[in-house]
């Protein structure tokens, strides 16, 4: 089934350029270009994943998210500007799924894309016994750490990380075999479907990231290990 994308945006020429990249890739499209028209239709008639501009007139995507929250859980990825870092880690709380800063590869936004529809799709209920029942991924604990992929959940010491979906991967990627060394391209190749090319400061943004979101839930968390010239390591013990 063709996955629905829904726009919203007070830049026309993102709302132009966005939907014609997303419907050449495939995906139906709906285009709004302020939060409060957007709201009744996502409400009404939810697509399968929104993505939104954070600075909007009437009703910012903050907002917008708040309110739709109320009334559905389709995934969502904010469009900030570099100096967003603030509403970026308050959307993530909120129920966000992901984020890109502007200026950003329309390549690496419908990679983003298809990493989220995969992961909901994931999280739907699978019939007993049918045969799609042992794809589901199994939550992964390593001590403190507990990663549940089908729910996007993470805990470390039982208290909840919120992750983007970047990260989510980066992060499983490393805890799936601890002690073990992986490059940035590995963790590029985990993270970024598609053949998207991202540079090594990229990946370097992403641990910085992890890192510091799990010190916000402990000050002493230094389970990511960071080796000099050769990646990053999640620690065994």
């Amino acid at each position: 089934m063709t996955a629905s994308i829904a726009l919203v945006d007070d830049d026309r020429n993102i709302l132009t350029s966005v939907s014609i990249a997303l419907q050449a890739e495939g995906f139906l499209t709906r285009v709004y270009s302020d939060g409060e028209t957007a709201l009744k239709a996502l409400v009404d008639n939810p697509p399968d994943l929104a993505i939104f501009d954070i600075k909007m007139p009437r009703m910012d995507g903050l907002e917008l998210l708040r309110r739709m929250r109320e009334k559905n859980s389709v995934p969502v990825i904010f469009l900030t500007s570099k100096d967003d870092e603030l509403d970026e880690a308050l959307g993530l709380a909120m129920g966000a799924d992901d984020y890109i800063s502007k200026p950003f590869s329309q390549r690496l936004l419908i990679a983003r894309i298809r990493a989220i529809l995969r992961r909901a799709e994931l999280s739907q209920p699978t019939p007993e016994g049918s045969e799609a029942a042992g794809a589901i991924p199994e939550v992964l604990d390593r001590g403190a750490l507990t990663m549940d992929p089908a729910r996007h959940r993470v805990s470390w010491k039982g208290e909840p990380v919120t992750l983007t979906v970047t990260e989510f991967l980066i992060l499983e990627t490393l805890a799936q075999r601890p002690g073990i060394v992986k490059t940035r391209n590995q963790l590029m190749d985990a993270a970024y479907q598609d053949d998207i090319y991202v540079d090594d400061r990229t990946i370097d943004s992403h641990i910085k990231r992890v890192r510091r979101k799990f010190r916000e839930v402990d000050p002493q968390f230094d389970a990511i290990e960071t080796l000099y010239g050769a990646g990053y390591r999640f620690s065994e013990e």
